[in-house]
């Protein structure tokens, strides 16, 4: 049986709610007395590493790393978003609303997290779960543009920063 691999050893992807790790290897592996096939996943900001089934990979949202055209539309999209017309949810709708943007994994709506709860965060102090959820979002957006833009984490940081003022 010839299993076709959506991912290749090497290739950068993000996967939510973790940050951005590279394929670092397709095992074999038997659980519960089952053998199955696994991507290994080594996140780059701890020294932590994933395994997805091959066979939960179309569910897991994993993706490959999005490319500088992408990105620079994201970032741009700051820069010209009209906020002044948003409805502000309460806060537990907002969480869950943030919540899912963050699980789908999308590089966007992501971004949209991070910009929406700065924003917020400059109106009123967010409660600490919302504090925590900007701190994830601004942590997996500054783990993609290390990989996109091949540039320091510092670096990073100082674009994203640039690009919400």
């Amino acid at each position: 049986m010839e299993v076709l691999y959506l991912f290749e050893i090497g290739d950068k992807v993000v996967y939510p709610m973790q940050g951005a790790g590279i394929i670092k290897n397709i095992e074999e592996k038997e659980f519960s007395g089952e053998k199955q096939e696994y991507y290994i996943i080594k996140m780059l900001k701890s020294n932590m590493e994933i395994m997805i089934p091959l066979d939960r990979i179309s569910h897991s949202n994993l993706r490959l790393i999005s490319d500088s055209s992408t990105l620079s539309s994201v970032l741009f999209s700051f820069q010209t978003k009209d906020s002044s017309n948003e409805e502000i949810l309460p806060s537990k709708q907002r969480y869950q609303t943030n919540m899912q943007k963050l699980k789908s994994g999308s590089l966007k709506e992501s971004a949209e997290v991070f910009y929406d709860l700065t924003l917020i965060n400059k109106e009123k102090p967010l409660n600490s779960s919302e504090k925590q959820m900007l701190m994830n979002a601004r942590k997996f957006l500054i783990d993609e543009m290390t990989l996109i833009k091949k540039i320091s984490e510092n670096e990073a940081e100082d674009l994203l920063d640039s690009s919400i003022i």
